[in-house]
């Protein structure tokens, strides 16, 4: 048992070594084991940032336009929302910003691990400002609205989320984080044509 235990901490060490080199590599040329493998690296909070108490929180609002039925050159705006890994309620993926990377870098993983979408990240929006629901941990949240360009078929986190396409008003409804409903607000703002 002390072998394994040994093996397992230098596998962490040795993939976080890596991680730099490999987060450089476009993720389509990476087999799906190594970006499974390269997201447990990311797991814990050792490398997360803090700011005057308050633990930074990235993340993104998925979105793409769909045509509309009817004959007009009206596009809907629909966003991707996934299920909180409790499986109670939908929201938009987010995550602890860490030390190495931006906060569009950040938001950017977050979202290819927890939804499987990778995308252009627009102007960011927030701050929101909110407590954990597990902990006393104060959090500083940002997120970013993401032109979605791809559609994973296998993500890290696609055995524990589900991800669903909906209209404005249904992430209105589904979506249970106040700030992040705010947040949504914001991108509807940016977007006049999501109105409906």
């Amino acid at each position: 048992m002390r072998h394994l235990s040994f093996f397992l901490s230098n596998l962490t060490n040795f993939l976080n070594f890596l991680f730099p080199f490999l987060i450089k590599i476009p993720s389509k040329s990476l087999p799906v084991q190594i970006k499974t493998m390269v997201s447990l690296a990311r797991s814990g909070r050792r490398l997360q940032r803090y700011e005057e108490g308050y633990r930074l929180v990235v993340g993104c609002i998925p979105y793409r336009y769909k045509k509309s039925q009817e004959p007009s050159p009206v596009e809907e705006l629909e966003v991707l929302v996934i299920s909180a890994q409790n499986g109670k309620g939908m929201l938009f993926p987010k995550g602890g910003w860490e030390n190495d990377e931006s906060m569009e870098e950040a938001a950017k993983r977050e979202t290819e691990e927890e939804a499987g979408v990778i995308g252009v990240v627009g102007d960011k929006l927030g701050p929101w400002h909110y407590q954990s629901k597990r902990s006393c941990i104060m959090h500083e949240s940002y997120m970013f609205p993401l032109l979605v360009k791809e559609v994973l078929a296998c993500w890290p986190e696609r055995e524990i989320r589900e991800r669903r396409w909906v209209t404005i008003n249904e992430a209105r409804e589904v979506c249970h984080n106040r700030w992040m409903r705010e947040a949504l607000e914001e991108l509807v703002r940016l977007h006049p044509q999501a109105q409906s």
